[in-house]
């Protein structure tokens, strides 16, 4: 695992957006990772480490998450700002390199795994006229997503001032995430270690986002056209009307954000969107397990010639 950033320019300047490079940087099937709503790009650390051997794997921190830079003007928090922070690393990442020579493009495919609000930002580019996204996962989220699915997203928003040790952290994160599924200890610990940071100001453990966040504003965002119904809950079947790559559809039987009748509408709407369910998980999978990751691996293997080919 590489960790790498770039400068991507905003509403308010340029910050910086730092991701994780798993895989061979040359391979040329490249799977782009983005988490949900609060948290970072290292949890998708167990399907990169899965998937490198024949993917090259980036999972992006969002702008206010993770390693990436806090914005100064807070009501740069839009999918407006991520979209366009996302096409910088598409370009960032395809681009050929000079040496002595100008080499050809060698990405022969760009996929797109997303976990909630990633999966939405997925879906809003894969909409998008001459999109580079050739197949595209969705963890429990999909063009609906209810009101109280909303609100107990934003409920995760909590405890701006932090925590006075590691293990009353653990202690919430355990309670706040329990929806992923049973979890081992060591993949506990892996969530709570990359899900905190100790400030050297006062010596308490804070979440690792921006508390601004979760400000965010849907009708002034002009990337999600909806309308003053947004009270009820995220409505863009406009967008997933526009999406034409194949699509796989990860759902939490419990999931109170993708609900199964949207997932079922999904599929009336574009037969062939492909969907797994598993049990005794909420909103949302974590994608740590072996069977998850296999789900996802499968799906994107479905492409003629993806994958990098095993010598033999």
């Amino acid at each position: 695992m590489r960790q790498q950033s770039f400068l991507s320019l905003g509403p308010d300047g340029f910050h910086r957006v730092a991701y994780t490079d798993w895989g061979d940087a040359d391979n040329p099937n490249v799977v782009i990772c983005v988490h949900g709503l609060s948290r970072n790009c290292r949890d998708f650390d167990y399907l990169a480490e899965a998937m490198q051997e024949d993917y090259r794997v980036v999972c992006m921190d969002v702008v206010g998450r993770g390693e990436s830079d806090w914005l100064e003007d807070r009501s740069g928090y839009t999918f407006s700002t991520y979209l366009s922070d996302a096409a910088a690393l598409v370009a960032r990442i395809t681009t050929p390199v000079r040496s002595g020579f100008l080499r050809e493009m060698r990405t022969r495919s760009l996929d797109w795994i997303g976990t909630s609000m990633g999966g939405l930002m997925g879906m809003l580019l894969a909409a998008k006229r001459g999109t580079p996204i050739g197949r595209l996962v969705m963890n429990d989220v999909g063009p609906f997503v209810p009101w109280n699915g909303l609100f107990r997203l934003k409920g995760h928003l909590g405890r701006p001032h932090g925590f006075g040790s590691l293990s009353a952290a653990g202690d919430f994160l355990r309670e706040a995430l329990a929806a992923f599924g049973l979890l081992t200890e060591p993949q506990w610990e892996h969530l709570i270690k990359h899900s905190v940071k100790r400030r050297e100001v006062d010596g308490r453990w804070y979440l690792r986002f921006d508390p601004a966040i979760g400000q965010w504003n849907a009708q002034s965002d002009p990337e999600l056209p909806i309308g003053p119904e947004f009270l009820r809950g995220i409505d863009l079947w406009t967008v997933w009307n526009a999406v034409s790559c194949p699509t796989l559809v990860l759902r939490g039987a419990n999931s109170e954000v993708l609900l199964a009748a949207t997932v079922e509408e999904m599929q009336r709407r574009k037969p062939g969107t492909q969907s797994a369910e598993f049990a005794g998980v909420g909103h949302a999978p974590a994608l740590f397990d072996g069977k998850q990751i296999d789900v996802v691996r499968g799906f994107l293997r479905q492409r003629r010639g993806a994958g990098r080919q095993k010598r033999a």
